[in-house]
């Protein structure tokens, strides 16, 4: 797959243009689907987060970029699904769009649908997550950010990417998530670790890594 790992969705023109440069054609002609799963989970979860998701009422732009088709992909209905015909529409979409919420949540059911499986092989999918759809690729998300306990009974993730996310840098939202608490988690997380804020995001293309900012965002424990 080919990553666009966003704090806050598709919030200014360098991020837009990365996401096109991803998709290598106009949004206009790309068909997406939603995965609103990880608005449910955790403390924080309810039933708005996802629908404001999938109806383009959030204030995080992801599905009202102007797709041809948008379609919603519920990874806890998957199971319940013929998995030939879910797994057709996942290879039939030009990108996936990846709500936030609760990381460890939405990590139990991508691996329970069995979308996780897919990922290896969907070389020419765009994956764009937000916040909690970004954290779910890299190894671990650091305790600070558990909420939802999996029952693995620990911070891991599904491990996509080899460096963690520290998501809502000096938001207003979150005014505990300061660059100093930053690099506090990030001395536990051990590994590379990425803060970022509402203007930045996390392009990975054949394993290369570019940040893609106009704001505020900085890597520890950078790999030797």
């Amino acid at each position: 797959m080919k990553l666009l790992l966003t704090d806050s969705g598709v919030k200014n023109a360098s991020i837009l243009a990365a996401l096109v440069d991803l998709l290598d054609k106009p949004i206009a002609e790309a068909s997406a689907l939603c995965i609103p799963t990880a608005g449910y989970g955790g403390q924080h979860g309810d039933p708005g987060g996802p629908w404001r998701f999938i109806s383009g009422q959030s204030p995080n732009p992801m599905t009202e970029l102007g797709w041809k088709s948008v379609g919603v992909l519920e990874l806890t209905a998957l199971p319940s699904i013929d998995k030939e015909q879910w797994v057709s529409w996942v290879r039939e979409a030009d990108t996936l769009l990846v709500n936030g919420g609760d990381a460890l949540y939405l990590c139990h059911w991508m691996r329970e649908s069995g979308l996780a499986d897919l990922f290896p092989s969907l070389r020419d999918t765009v994956y764009v997550g937000l916040s909690a759809g970004s954290m779910v690729l890299t190894p671990r998300i650091g305790e600070d950010f558990v909420s939802w306990k999996p029952p693995t009974g620990d911070d891991s993730t599904l491990g996509v990417v080899d460096f963690s996310i520290f998501p809502h840098l000096d938001s207003p939202d979150c005014p505990e998530n300061t660059m100093a608490e930053a690099e506090r988690w990030a001395a536990d997380i051990k590994g590379p670790a990425y803060a970022i804020d509402a203007q930045t995001a996390i392009k990975v293309t054949d394993g290369g890594v570019e940040v893609v900012s106009e704001g505020q965002w900085k890597l520890f424990n950078p790999a030797v």
